[in-house]
């Protein structure tokens, strides 16, 4: 099985970005992990256009590709494209294998959905774990505010006694005489 892995986990990784709120991965890095041009991918996503709702893909707004090429650095002539990218989710992803039938794209295809299956997998480890940690933060908040309650009946007490005036002592007296 191992023998099957073309790409590692880790560059699939590295090319998932979330834009508007949602992770996504650009034509130009998966038509690289695929071994295709990248305007044959998006050629093969107009001509089924049909497949990729918005849900599963979208084009950058001129805005986003801007900010998304200045956080690339310096640009290379050749290095970026003039159009603006498609992003696509994992839903998008998935429907990128019915269209790109190439052994490589679907082996690729494969290792992408798992990939993002396991990051999905390690947000809600955190999400459980956050909900765990205040719900431990809410006890030690009633805690603290139980444990300041018995200080202040206790000083409640201390003052009373303090306070209190001197009783005449009754009961037997080992000095008294019958």
């Amino acid at each position: 099985m191992k023998e099957d892995i073309i790409v590692t986990d880790e560059i699939i990784s590295s090319k998932i970005y979330v834009i508007r709120q949602q992770k996504v991965m650009l034509d130009k890095d998966l038509a690289a992990l695929y071994n295709v041009e990248t305007k044959q991918l998006k050629r093969q996503v107009r001509r089924n256009i049909e497949r990729f709702p918005e849900d599963f893909m979208f084009e950058l707004t001129q805005k986003e590709h801007e900010i998304l090429r200045s956080q690339f650095g310096t640009l290379k002539r050749g290095n970026h494209s003039k159009y603006r990218p498609m992003a696509f989710t994992e839903q998008g992803v998935a429907m990128l294998s019915s269209v790109l039938n190439s052994p490589t794209a679907i082996k690729v295809n494969i290792q992408i959905i798992r990939v993002f299956t396991k990051i999905r997998e390690v947000l809600t480890d955190s999400l459980s774990l956050k909900l765990e940690i205040e719900e431990i933060k809410k006890k030690l908040t009633n805690h603290n505010k139980n444990i300041e309650l018995v200080f202040n009946y206790l000083d409640e007490l201390i003052d009373k006694k303090e306070n209190a005036v001197p009783r005449k002592e009754i009961g037997y007296k080992p000095n008294d005489k019958y």
